[in-house]
């Protein structure tokens, strides 16, 4: 698995530009520093239509690599599975050759929970159209898939916690569920700390035990990082 640098191991003249592909929207930013751009995303979205949407709304960006955030279980730096909220043509697609550049492709959990980390074991769970998930244990990033697995009456924490389960259930119902679905996976896997990320953190109107609200914008962060000395080596 791979390591998240140090802050200060950064190859600074590299200008990355991180994608963050969600549900609903995908969302982009260039390094150093940029206004974040996006376009919104549905069932029917491929990936290579994702891809030439982005280069067209960044023709007037300069970048040298991309880091992409993909809703899904990634392995050799490509998606192994089509993402379930968007649309085909994601599984094993080749990102380099599309964007004509080097590409880190992630886990999008991992991408945020690389931005939000803050040493230790860090457990993330990213709350927006579905439920991402990842662990880092001092310095190693561990993709996971938390979303599918069964917690409740048959159903899945995503089916139970995801952005359809809110608009179901109501925000008072949906934030209890939050506070007990970490409770217990504290319980399972003894992080030193939790990161509630995703568009949908923001409802909560208190925290659990040992979780902190996650920057959305971390996505960036993390995508950033991937790039810097020490990571590990992607598709370049």
């Amino acid at each position: 698995m791979p390591r998240v640098p140090d802050k200060t191991g950064g190859e600074g003249s590299k200008r990355v530009l991180a994608v963050d592909v969600g549900g609903t929207h995908v969302k982009f930013k260039l390094s150093p520093g940029s206004e974040r751009r996006e376009f919104d995303s549905d069932s029917k979205l491929s990936a290579a239509a994702m891809v030439a949407k982005v280069r067209k709304m960044t023709t007037d960006w300069t970048y040298d690599v991309v880091s992409v955030g993909f809703p899904g279980p990634v392995a050799g730096n490509r998606p192994v599975a089509e993402p379930h909220n968007l649309g085909k043509g994601w599984r094993g697609f080749d990102f380099a050759k599309a964007f004509g550049r080097p590409v880190r492709v992630v886990n999008d959990a991992a991408m945020q929970a690389i931005g939000s980390y803050q040493g230790g074991r860090m457990l993330f769970l990213g709350l927006g159209t579905g439920l991402g998930s990842a662990m880092i244990l001092d310095g190693v990033v561990e993709p996971m898939e938390l979303a599918h697995l069964t917690w409740r009456k048959g159903k899945s924490y995503e089916e139970l916690l995801g952005l359809s389960a809110l608009k179901k259930a109501g925000k008072k119902k949906w934030r209890k569920r939050v506070a007990d679905a970490v409770g217990e996976l504290v319980a399972a896997l003894e992080p030193d700390y939790v990161i509630l990320g995703g568009g949908n953190a923001e409802k909560l109107k208190s925290l659990p035990p040992l979780a902190r609200r996650g920057e959305n914008d971390n996505a960036f962060i993390g995508g950033f990082r991937l790039w810097e000395r020490g990571f590990g080596r992607g598709s370049d």
